[in-house]
């Protein structure tokens, strides 16, 4: 793939990013369920190819049952499991971003992915969280929690991404400090999770190029599409749009983040992000 392919993606991508940060949060709403579901969901679905042929079975059990019950919980009670969601959240950015490092860099990684959001824009998320989970009590200690843990790891990747002249750290940082919450979080959770990951699994898996890769997941991708469609059809009537994304992302998630460690080979997991993906401004 030329370099012009990647840099019209990326400026494509900042462009909607831009549109959608002034824009009203239907239109915020929309860019998410892109650029989170659609986009950001291809390093998933390869979660079942780095399975061994021989636990696929078990592997697919486990999966499906955590889909269930995370969207049963948030239905039934999603106070309680919007918590828990970030928390299992920040515990698998910080594993899977600085393999590497030691606990302080991957809490800060972790925690930094969730809670800087929150640094610039409280109000704003204090009323997307109360939309998500239909609690305006919880939200406000929830975001003034998030906000000081969002300052401290914001500025501690700031200043490992000028130390080590990052520049995918750098500019994953300010997406998610600068934009609306929701806009933020989708950016910063593309440059600095769901793209690295997808280029990590793309060469776990042999495939050379980004068109082999959706071509082999396709498959998964779809199915994983499918199902969130469904689930939103299900919930639309009695739920609004951004319950309805978080409720569709924990359970596509949730899966991934617990139930495919336990199967991936350690040989695979042990891999640095940093040595398969290297930034570059047209990358």
């Amino acid at each position: 793939m030329t370099r012009a392919g990647p840099a019209t993606g990326w400026t494509g991508l900042l462009l909607a990013a831009s549109a959608a940060s002034v824009a009203p949060l239907p239109v915020q709403l929309g860019f998410a369920v892109v650029a989170i579901g659609v986009i950001g969901m291809a390093h998933g679905a390869s979660d079942l190819a780095i399975v061994a042929p021989g636990r696929r079975p078990l592997f697919l059990a486990c999966y499906l049952t955590a889909a269930g019950v995370c969207l049963v919980w948030w239905l039934c009670d999603p106070a309680a499991a919007m918590p828990m969601f970030l928390l299992a959240s920040a515990l698998h950015f910080g594993l899977e971003d600085a393999p590497g490092g030691g606990v302080a860099e991957r809490a800060v990684r972790g925690i930094g992915l969730v809670a800087v959001p929150a640094v610039l824009h409280p109000a704003s998320l204090a009323i997307l969280l109360a939309s998500a989970t239909g609690s305006a009590d919880l939200t406000p200690t929830m975001v003034e929690t998030m906000r000081p843990l969002g300052a401290l790891a914001g500025g501690a990747m700031l200043a490992m991404a000028a130390w080590r002249r990052d520049g995918r750290l750098m500019a994953g940082t300010f997406a998610l400090l600068l934009p609306p919450p929701l806009v933020g979080f989708s950016l910063g959770f593309l440059i600095l999770h769901a793209l690295p990951q997808t280029r990590v699994r793309q060469a776990r898996i042999g495939c050379r190029t980004t068109t082999d890769y959706l071509r082999a997941v396709a498959p998964i991708l779809a199915l994983a599409l499918a199902m969130a469609g469904l689930c939103a059809l299900l919930l639309v009537r009695r739920h609004g749009g951004v319950e309805i994304l978080f409720a569709c992302m924990a359970a596509l998630a949730v899966p991934h983040l617990l139930v495919t460690p336990w199967f991936e080979p350690a040989a695979w997991a042990a891999v640095p992000v940093r040595r398969a993906v290297r930034w570059r401004p047209a990358d």
